[in-house]
């Protein structure tokens, strides 16, 4: 143990915000019941939206495919439950807009049986095969990207990956999914590093879990195959830890390159939970139906952290949990990258790793912004060597070119660091976001 703290494998900048994990971080994982309709979205990950192939009216059983993934930036959706598909056309999103999706409707009594599908044996498949088992799966990035597996084990023939590096940091407070998952799914999540070690082709894997979960690191160790070259490092506590490029500079001492994929250094990341799925459901074939995600926030009744069907609408959650008469605000997601609900229609989804609800005294009327003061707080406390403070008065003046071209706007991943300590409460992050809409419209008009 003093050998790790004399080490201090971390990367430079960040923050402490509040944990808030002590509420959930012994709490197992629960099975939660199906909503009486579901609404899946058929975008549930960066790329194209899956192509449905049921009809309206169609009965559907559990892990059935909904839709089929178009081209390889896709993924494909499975039935959360077997039932009905009411309707194929817009539903809601955490974005605000109506994307495509349909609405199921489960059957009375409908259980957690699942059909099985063509196995995916880790000791017979190709890496190709691995590959397209991963995607029939329709798994992508459980920690919150939501980017498609397979795509990220399929980088340029000049680009040979060296380290497979296994996220279970979960740095974003009150989140403790990752960690019960590695509790509990520890021999899923080996077997998953097996597939993914054979589709990579990487000679290693490196599991990195931060300092306050030890219980799973030491649970990790515990299971390691001799044969398999995987070893388990802790790191200090620290915001933002789990971002993909702060783990590789703490672990590897590695730079990944401005617009480019953690590929170009050697190295593929990929989520524990993610992991966890992989090594679950390709030895059955299995498509991805559910996903454990952590409920907590001060306005919640009852927390914990759940397996719960992908599509289940959060005011049915809120529903069978409880909230306080102060409930103010509901995130998706932790409270520093998630994002405030528009409406409690929005439906649980592949890359929704939380769910916290605030009361009134947390979220409270809006704290006046004031004038920067150029105090650098938030030039220390960026992960990505960023000046904020420059960017806030570039974006207070509209100009988002300069943004990008002289102040690499593109390279803020938007963790909310800057945001969290600035002294005069300008809401930097939401300005950010701004710019890179701004942006993003005039280049696809």
């Amino acid at each position: 143990m003093l050998g790790f703290f004399n080490s201090q494998k971390t990367f430079p900048h960040g923050i402490h915000p509040p944990e808030h994990k002590a509420q959930t971080c012994h709490q197992a994982i629960q099975q939660f019941p199906f909503a009486p309709f579901l609404t899946i979205p058929l975008l549930q990950h960066i790329g194209k939206a899956a192509k449905p192939v049921v009809r309206e009216g169609q009965e559907v059983v559990r892990g059935q495919l909904l839709a089929q993934a178009d081209g390889f930036m896709s993924s494909p959706i499975h039935a959360p439950a077997s039932g009905i598909v009411k309707r194929i056309t817009l539903v809601p999103s955490i974005k605000g807009d109506m994307v495509p999706g349909l609405y199921l409707e489960p059957w009375p009594g409908s259980t957690q049986e699942v059909i099985e599908g063509t196995a995916c044996k880790v000791d017979e498949a190709t890496p190709d095969e691995i590959i397209s088992a991963i995607q029939n799966s329709g798994i992508v990035g459980l920690g919150g990207a939501a980017f498609p597996t397979h795509a990220k084990l399929n980088p340029p023939a000049d680009q040979p990956i060296d380290t497979l590096i296994i996220n279970g940091v979960e740095c974003e407070p009150y989140l403790t999914t990752d960690h019960r998952v590695m509790l509990e799914q520890s021999q899923d999540i080996i077997f998953g590093i097996r597939y993914l070690l054979k589709a990579s082709k990487a000679p290693r894997a490196i599991i990195g879990v931060e300092a306050n979960k030890l219980d799973a690191a030491d649970k990790l160790k515990s299971v390691i195959p001799n044969n398999i070259p995987i070893t388990v490092e802790t790191l200090p506590v620290k915001y933002p830890q789990g971002a993909e490029k702060m783990l590789i500079k703490a672990l590897l001492g590695r730079e990944v390159p401005s617009a480019a994929h953690s590929s170009a250094i050697g190295v593929v990341g990929v989520n524990v939970a993610t992991c966890a799925e992989i090594g679950r459901l390709l030895p059955h074939g299995r498509g991805i139906q559910e996903r454990v995600i952590t409920i907590s926030g001060p306005a919640m009744k009852q927390t914990g952290n759940y397996r719960i069907p992908i599509g289940t609408p959060v005011r049915f959650v809120l529903e069978q949990l409880g909230v306080t008469d102060q409930l103010s605000q509901v995130f998706l997601g932790g409270p520093m990258m998630g994002n405030a609900l528009p409406t409690l229609d929005i439906p649980i989804t592949k890359g929704t790793s939380g769910l916290v609800a605030y009361t009134e005294q947390e979220t409270g009327p809006q704290a006046q912004a004031y004038p920067c003061i150029h105090c650098g707080a938030c030039v220390d406390a960026c992960p990505m060597k960023l000046n904020p403070s420059q960017l806030g008065l570039l974006a207070n003046q509209n100009q988002f070119q300069r943004m990008m071209d002289e102040h690499h706007l593109s390279e803020c991943f938007e963790c909310g660091s800057c945001s969290f300590v600035c002294p005069s409460h300008i809401p930097l992050v939401q300005q950010f976001r701004r710019a890179k809409a701004y942006l993003k419209k005039n280049q696809s008009a």
